[in-house]
Protein backbone atom coordinates (compact mmCIF):
# COMPACT_ATOMS: atom_id res chain seq x y z
CA UNK A 1 0.00 0.00 0.00
CA UNK A 2 2.58 2.44 0.63
CA UNK A 3 4.64 1.64 -2.79
CA UNK A 4 1.26 2.24 -4.05
CA UNK A 5 0.74 5.56 -2.33
CA UNK A 6 4.56 6.70 -3.44
CA UNK A 7 3.77 5.93 -6.80
CA UNK A 8 0.60 7.66 -6.62
CA UNK A 9 2.13 10.80 -5.06
CA UNK A 10 4.83 10.95 -8.12
CA UNK A 11 2.00 11.14 -10.81
CA UNK A 12 0.28 13.42 -8.80
CA UNK A 13 3.33 15.59 -8.56
CA UNK A 14 4.79 15.20 -12.41
CA UNK A 15 1.21 16.71 -13.03
CA UNK A 16 1.10 19.77 -10.69
CA UNK A 17 4.72 20.37 -12.29
CA UNK A 18 3.48 20.25 -16.07
CA UNK A 19 0.45 22.18 -14.94
CA UNK A 20 2.14 25.05 -13.20
CA UNK A 21 6.07 25.44 -14.36
CA UNK A 22 5.57 24.73 -18.24
CA UNK A 23 3.12 27.36 -18.79
CA UNK A 24 4.49 30.43 -19.86
CA UNK A 25 1.78 32.64 -20.34
CA UNK A 26 0.20 31.59 -17.17
CA UNK A 27 3.62 32.85 -15.73
CA UNK A 28 3.19 36.24 -17.38
CA UNK A 29 -0.45 36.44 -16.23
CA UNK A 30 0.69 35.24 -12.43
CA UNK A 31 3.84 37.70 -12.01
CA UNK A 32 1.68 41.20 -13.94
CA UNK A 33 -0.79 40.22 -11.23
CA UNK A 34 1.34 39.67 -8.05
CA UNK A 35 3.25 42.67 -9.45
CA UNK A 36 0.69 44.46 -7.74
CA UNK A 37 2.25 44.37 -4.56
CA UNK A 38 5.23 42.74 -4.38
CA UNK A 39 8.53 44.74 -5.61
CA UNK A 40 12.18 43.70 -5.87
CA UNK A 41 13.46 43.12 -2.35
CA UNK A 42 10.59 42.78 -0.81
CA UNK A 43 10.02 39.80 1.83
CA UNK A 44 6.85 37.03 0.76
CA UNK A 45 5.39 34.54 2.84
CA UNK A 46 4.34 31.60 0.43
CA UNK A 47 2.34 29.63 3.02
CA UNK A 48 1.08 26.29 1.50
CA UNK A 49 3.57 26.39 -1.24
CA UNK A 50 3.25 22.76 -3.08
CA UNK A 51 5.75 23.10 -6.14
CA UNK A 52 6.52 26.41 -5.89
CA UNK A 53 4.87 28.32 -9.05
CA UNK A 54 4.19 30.89 -6.67
CA UNK A 55 7.48 30.96 -5.11
CA UNK A 56 9.11 31.05 -8.88
CA UNK A 57 6.62 34.07 -9.49
CA UNK A 58 7.69 36.28 -6.35
CA UNK A 59 11.36 35.58 -6.98
CA UNK A 60 11.03 36.41 -10.61
CA UNK A 61 9.92 39.68 -8.98
CA UNK A 62 13.17 40.16 -7.23
CA UNK A 63 11.47 39.70 -3.87
CA UNK A 64 12.78 37.42 -1.08
CA UNK A 65 10.35 34.52 0.06
CA UNK A 66 9.71 32.37 2.70
CA UNK A 67 8.26 28.82 1.55
CA UNK A 68 6.14 26.43 3.81
CA UNK A 69 5.59 22.80 2.55
CA UNK A 70 4.81 20.12 4.79
CA UNK A 71 4.41 17.36 2.66
CA UNK A 72 7.34 15.62 1.79
CA UNK A 73 7.00 15.18 -2.29
CA UNK A 74 6.37 18.69 -3.11
CA UNK A 75 8.94 19.65 -0.48
CA UNK A 76 11.43 17.75 -2.30
CA UNK A 77 10.33 19.22 -5.68
CA UNK A 78 10.76 22.70 -3.88
CA UNK A 79 14.24 21.50 -3.04
CA UNK A 80 15.07 20.78 -6.43
CA UNK A 81 13.77 23.81 -7.74
CA UNK A 82 14.81 26.25 -5.18
CA UNK A 83 17.04 24.54 -3.08
CA UNK A 84 19.82 26.72 -3.89
CA UNK A 85 19.10 29.79 -4.07
CA UNK A 86 19.87 32.08 -1.00
CA UNK A 87 16.37 34.62 -1.37
CA UNK A 88 14.25 31.49 -0.67
CA UNK A 89 14.20 29.89 3.06
CA UNK A 90 12.07 26.61 2.38
CA UNK A 91 10.55 25.18 5.96
CA UNK A 92 8.58 21.38 6.05
CA UNK A 93 6.04 22.94 8.04
CA UNK A 94 2.47 23.86 8.23
CA UNK A 95 1.19 27.33 9.43
CA UNK A 96 -1.77 27.74 12.10
CA UNK A 97 -3.33 29.02 14.86
CA UNK A 98 -0.85 27.85 17.15
CA UNK A 99 2.64 26.38 17.30
CA UNK A 100 3.34 22.47 18.20
CA UNK A 101 1.99 19.91 15.77
CA UNK A 102 -0.92 19.00 13.26
CA UNK A 103 -2.06 15.81 11.32
CA UNK A 104 -2.08 16.47 7.90
CA UNK A 105 -4.68 14.58 5.73
CA UNK A 106 -2.60 13.65 2.51
CA UNK A 107 -4.22 12.78 -0.88
CA UNK A 108 -1.51 10.62 -2.37
CA UNK A 109 -2.99 10.88 -6.16
CA UNK A 110 -3.45 14.68 -5.89
CA UNK A 111 -0.88 15.87 -3.66
CA UNK A 112 -2.28 19.62 -4.29
CA UNK A 113 -5.63 19.18 -2.25
CA UNK A 114 -3.50 17.63 1.32
CA UNK A 115 -4.80 19.50 3.96
CA UNK A 116 -4.42 20.00 7.99
CA UNK A 117 -8.72 20.61 8.16
CA UNK A 118 -10.94 17.61 8.72
CA UNK A 119 -14.22 20.30 8.03
CA UNK A 120 -12.45 19.82 4.53
CA UNK A 121 -12.15 16.50 3.77
CA UNK A 122 -15.33 15.68 5.09
CA UNK A 123 -17.04 18.77 2.48
CA UNK A 124 -15.30 17.12 -0.08
CA UNK A 125 -16.78 13.65 0.58
CA UNK A 126 -19.51 12.94 -2.14
CA UNK A 127 -19.17 16.75 -3.28
CA UNK A 128 -19.81 17.37 -7.38
CA UNK A 129 -16.27 17.89 -9.03
CA UNK A 130 -14.94 15.93 -6.08
CA UNK A 131 -14.91 12.56 -6.89
CA UNK A 132 -12.41 10.09 -6.85
CA UNK A 133 -10.60 12.17 -4.08
CA UNK A 134 -8.84 9.73 -1.27
CA UNK A 135 -7.23 11.39 1.84
CA UNK A 136 -5.30 7.82 2.29
CA UNK A 137 -2.73 8.37 4.62
CA UNK A 138 -1.74 10.98 7.22
CA UNK A 139 1.48 12.72 8.99
CA UNK A 140 2.26 14.56 11.27
CA UNK A 141 4.22 17.80 10.94
CA UNK A 142 5.19 20.82 12.72
CA UNK A 143 3.19 23.48 13.11
CA UNK A 144 4.41 27.07 13.33
CA UNK A 145 1.97 30.52 13.27
CA UNK A 146 2.53 33.91 11.16
CA UNK A 147 3.10 35.76 14.15
CA UNK A 148 5.93 33.45 14.71
CA UNK A 149 7.44 33.50 11.18
CA UNK A 150 7.33 37.44 11.62
CA UNK A 151 9.08 37.43 14.77
CA UNK A 152 11.98 34.80 12.80
CA UNK A 153 12.09 36.54 9.54
CA UNK A 154 10.58 40.15 9.62
CA UNK A 155 7.22 41.79 8.23
CA UNK A 156 6.46 40.33 4.78
CA UNK A 157 5.16 42.64 2.24
CA UNK A 158 2.97 39.97 0.62
CA UNK A 159 1.54 36.58 2.17
CA UNK A 160 0.13 34.02 0.23
CA UNK A 161 -1.89 31.41 1.77
CA UNK A 162 -3.25 28.22 0.13
CA UNK A 163 -3.80 25.34 2.36
CA UNK A 164 -6.69 24.00 1.32
CA UNK A 165 -9.83 24.87 3.75
CA UNK A 166 -7.53 26.00 6.85
CA UNK A 167 -7.04 29.26 5.58
CA UNK A 168 -9.02 30.56 8.74
CA UNK A 169 -6.64 29.03 11.20
CA UNK A 170 -3.95 30.46 9.54
CA UNK A 171 -5.04 34.03 9.61
CA UNK A 172 -5.93 33.10 13.55
CA UNK A 173 -2.39 32.93 14.37
CA UNK A 174 -1.82 36.21 13.15
CA UNK A 175 -1.85 39.30 15.28
CA UNK A 176 -1.56 42.58 13.13
CA UNK A 177 -2.51 43.89 10.05
CA UNK A 178 0.07 43.35 6.83
CA UNK A 179 -0.30 45.42 3.65
CA UNK A 180 -1.22 42.85 1.50
CA UNK A 181 -2.61 39.00 1.04
CA UNK A 182 -4.10 36.62 -0.95
CA UNK A 183 -5.99 33.09 0.51
CA UNK A 184 -7.71 30.54 -1.61
CA UNK A 185 -11.93 29.96 -1.28
CA UNK A 186 -13.06 26.78 -1.99
CA UNK A 187 -16.98 26.49 -2.88
CA UNK A 188 -16.92 23.59 -0.77
CA UNK A 189 -15.72 25.93 2.00
CA UNK A 190 -17.17 29.28 1.83
CA UNK A 191 -17.85 29.51 5.25
CA UNK A 192 -13.75 29.42 6.02
CA UNK A 193 -13.07 32.29 3.08
CA UNK A 194 -15.88 34.49 5.73
CA UNK A 195 -14.47 33.46 8.61
CA UNK A 196 -11.08 35.12 6.68
CA UNK A 197 -12.38 37.97 5.78
CA UNK A 198 -14.05 38.56 9.64
CA UNK A 199 -10.54 38.12 10.73
CA UNK A 200 -9.21 40.20 8.13
CA UNK A 201 -11.79 42.92 8.79
CA UNK A 202 -10.47 42.37 13.08
CA UNK A 203 -7.00 43.57 12.16
CA UNK A 204 -6.95 46.35 9.47
CA UNK A 205 -9.26 48.44 7.36
CA UNK A 206 -8.86 45.87 4.14
CA UNK A 207 -10.05 46.09 0.62
CA UNK A 208 -10.51 43.17 -1.01
CA UNK A 209 -10.27 41.57 -4.82
CA UNK A 210 -11.02 38.03 -6.10
CA UNK A 211 -9.35 36.03 -8.75
CA UNK A 212 -11.59 33.35 -10.01
CA UNK A 213 -10.20 29.76 -10.83
CA UNK A 214 -6.69 30.22 -12.01
CA UNK A 215 -7.31 33.17 -14.60
CA UNK A 216 -4.97 35.62 -12.41
CA UNK A 217 -7.19 38.30 -13.39
CA UNK A 218 -9.27 40.36 -10.64
CA UNK A 219 -13.02 40.29 -10.81
CA UNK A 220 -13.66 44.05 -9.87
CA UNK A 221 -12.63 46.54 -11.20
CA UNK A 222 -12.21 48.18 -8.20
CA UNK A 223 -11.50 47.42 -4.15
CA UNK A 224 -14.30 46.51 -2.48
CA UNK A 225 -15.37 45.98 1.28
CA UNK A 226 -15.48 42.76 2.86
CA UNK A 227 -19.40 42.02 2.35
CA UNK A 228 -19.06 42.78 -1.46
CA UNK A 229 -16.56 39.94 -1.34
CA UNK A 230 -18.67 38.11 0.75
CA UNK A 231 -21.65 38.91 -1.57
CA UNK A 232 -19.56 37.26 -4.63
CA UNK A 233 -18.18 34.14 -3.10
CA UNK A 234 -22.00 33.22 -2.05
CA UNK A 235 -23.53 33.96 -5.23
CA UNK A 236 -20.55 32.03 -7.00
CA UNK A 237 -21.95 28.66 -8.87
CA UNK A 238 -20.70 25.45 -7.29
CA UNK A 239 -18.96 24.63 -10.20
CA UNK A 240 -16.53 27.78 -9.93
CA UNK A 241 -14.55 25.10 -7.71
CA UNK A 242 -12.13 27.85 -6.21
CA UNK A 243 -9.89 30.67 -6.37
CA UNK A 244 -7.82 33.64 -4.76
CA UNK A 245 -9.18 36.15 -2.46
CA UNK A 246 -6.65 39.24 -2.39
CA UNK A 247 -6.92 41.34 0.54
CA UNK A 248 -4.93 44.61 1.23
CA UNK A 249 -5.21 47.72 3.24
CA UNK A 250 -5.95 50.97 2.21
CA UNK A 251 -2.78 52.89 1.68
CA UNK A 252 -0.97 49.74 0.09
CA UNK A 253 0.33 49.26 -3.49
CA UNK A 254 -2.98 47.11 -4.57
CA UNK A 255 -5.15 50.61 -4.56
CA UNK A 256 -4.21 52.60 -7.06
Amino acid sequence: MRLAAALATCRGLWRSVRVYHFDRAHHRAMDALHRRWVRPGDLVFDIGAHVGDRTSSFRRLGARVVALEPQAGPAFVLRLLHGRDRQVTLLRAAAGAREGEITLNINSANPTVSTASHDFVRAADGAAGWEGQVWDETARVPLVTLDGLIARFGRPAFVKIDVEGYEDEVLAGLGEALPALSFEFTTIARDVAGRCVERLGALGDYRFNVSPGESQTLAFAEPVDGAAILAYLAALPHEANSGDVYAFLEDSRGVR
